[in-house]
């Protein structure tokens, strides 16, 4: 199952999530340290919509983004 939107292109984007231990140091502490850095991905919002494309009812993996914007005819 593709996590892509139909409309815009928008695909999942990876980046890292950081676990830090410590207290900061404007809370008093001796500011946080980094303790582990793991890759993860960052998906779209994606909405299954039925939508009228060329007089056709069709169903679209669409990102909500589009939706707001109009992209995309109910």
């Amino acid at each position: 199952m593709s996590k892509i939107c139909e409309i815009c292109g928008k695909k999942p984007l990876v980046g890292n999530k950081i676990s830090r231990r410590g207290l900061a140091k404007k809370k008093g502490g001796i500011g946080k340290k980094i303790t582990g850095i793991t890759r993860r991905r960052f998906l779209p919002n994606l909405q299954n919509a039925k939508t009228v494309v060329n007089g056709t009812h069709k169903t679209l993996k669409v990102c909500t983004s589009c939706i707001k914007a109009g992209k995309v005819k109910k």
